[in-house]
């Protein structure tokens, strides 16, 4: 039996890609290559939208609370056996006046909320969080500046050690992506660039087996 991996996400999941303003095609995208590597016995489902926040409304663009798509997204893609979450890059905008320890709470309700989704899981709550790799400061000097507003980057450096915690009190997988020498793309320092993308799911593909318990037939 397959097992089914949601991963739940903004354009950095979508697979945005900077120096085009378009995106990556499957073969590039980190969840398409997590799919690649895991193999024949996994379903790795893309679930990335450009803006998504954890729990904010954006009052310039529509449907991008996390929290408010989170309960579709499960039950359409139910059984699940694993949710990854990884959200905050779009939360550091100014426009949110958000805090990093206000972004970890949004980051816990959301996290809730899955949980909550009893019916969406195969067994029981499977949830893997990752901390975005931090903007790097130069998107200060590029368009993107006038998007996100100042401050972003040193907000975004914040939430990893936010997210640990969010993981240890909740009892879920944790993930600093920041860790893993992962480099943005210089036309906005934003997004992932295409190495990114295959250290990233590289890495997960390594991790992701240890995740369930040896009982089960991987």
């Amino acid at each position: 039996m397959k097992k089914t991996i949601v991963c739940f996400g903004d354009s950095n999941t979508h697979g945005y890609c900077s120096a085009t303003g378009g995106r990556f095609d499957e073969g590039r995208r980190w969840p398409r290559l997590l799919q690649a590597y895991l193999g024949e016995d996994w379903h790795v489902i893309e679930e990335g939208l450009c803006g998504r926040t954890t729990v904010f409304d954006d009052p310039l663009n529509e449907g991008m609370n996390g929290l408010s798509a989170l309960y579709g997204c499960l039950m359409s893609h139910e059984p699940v056996d694993l949710l990854i979450i990884m959200l905050g890059t779009a939360d550091v905008k100014a426009r949110f006046c958000a805090s990093a320890q206000n972004i970890a709470h949004g980051l816990e309700r959301l996290t809730r909320k899955a949980m909550s989704v009893q019916e969406a899981w195969r067994n029981t709550p499977n949830i893997l969080l990752i901390a975005p790799a931090p903007i790097d400061p130069g998107y200060e000097d590029t368009y993107a500046e006038g998007e996100m507003g100042p401050g972003c980057s040193e907000k975004s450096c914040e939430l990893a050690d936010w997210y640990l915690d969010v993981a240890d009190r909740l009892d879920c997988h944790f993930l600093d992506a920041g860790a893993l020498n992962l480099t943005m793309h210089p036309n906005d320092h934003i997004h992932l660039d295409e190495r990114s993308h295959r250290v990233l799911a590289r890495h997960l593909a390594g991790l992701i087996p240890s995740l369930f318990p040896a009982r089960d037939d991987i």
